[in-house]
């Protein structure tokens, strides 16, 4: 019986041996392919970590000319208020009044406000409007009048700015507020 035990310990090594000779040929093929996969996957990670780097730097770059064009339409807008003003310095005071003076200050300033509105300047005048926090600074209260004229503005101490609906500089005023 001694021999019934050892043949099939035998067989079984023999078939474990053949199965593995079989399935490595195949394990190697499936290696490879791994392997191939890994390497293509690898590659298209660095080709897009790459392209992601070429993007960021170029819209950095985009972004920059795009401010210094912006800039530029700016300075361009105030060219002829600029030439005014050197007009209006060149100006000889011993045959000028102040009356004058004062006029030709004003002209430029118009001409510099017509020039920046019509690049999306907007002034921020709020009198008689009520209070917002988002557009106006309270400097003071005062007590209001009437109640109807409570939490609005009563003085604009300094006119606020805004440049296409982008708050520049709120409006400095005085609140009033209704004690009754």
């Amino acid at each position: 019986m001694q021999h019934d035990t050892s043949t099939p310990q035998t067989d079984t090594t023999e078939d474990a041996t053949a199965a593995a000779e079989a399935t490595t040929p195949v394990a190697g093929d499936e290696l490879a392919s791994l392997r191939e996969q890994l390497a293509q996957a690898n590659d298209k990670y660095l080709r897009l970590a790459a392209e992601y780097d070429n993007y960021r730097r170029r819209t950095i770059k985009e972004r920059g000319e795009e401010r210094a064009r912006a800039q530029a339409e700016l300075a361009k807008l105030l060219l002829d208020p600029l030439d005014d003003l050197n007009r209006f310095a060149a100006v000889d005071v011993t045959s000028t009044t102040v009356p004058m003076m004062v006029e030709g200050a004003a002209l430029v300033a118009r001409k510099v406000f017509k020039e920046l509105s019509a690049g999306g300047l907007q002034v921020i005048e709020p009198t008689g409007q009520p209070f917002d926090p988002a557009l106006h600074e309270a400097v003071s209260t005062q007590p209001a009048p009437s109640a109807e004229q409570d939490e609005t503005v009563g003085v604009t101490y300094q006119v606020g700015y805004s440049y296409n609906g982008q708050l520049l500089r709120p409006a400095r005023v005085v609140v009033l507020q209704w004690q009754g």
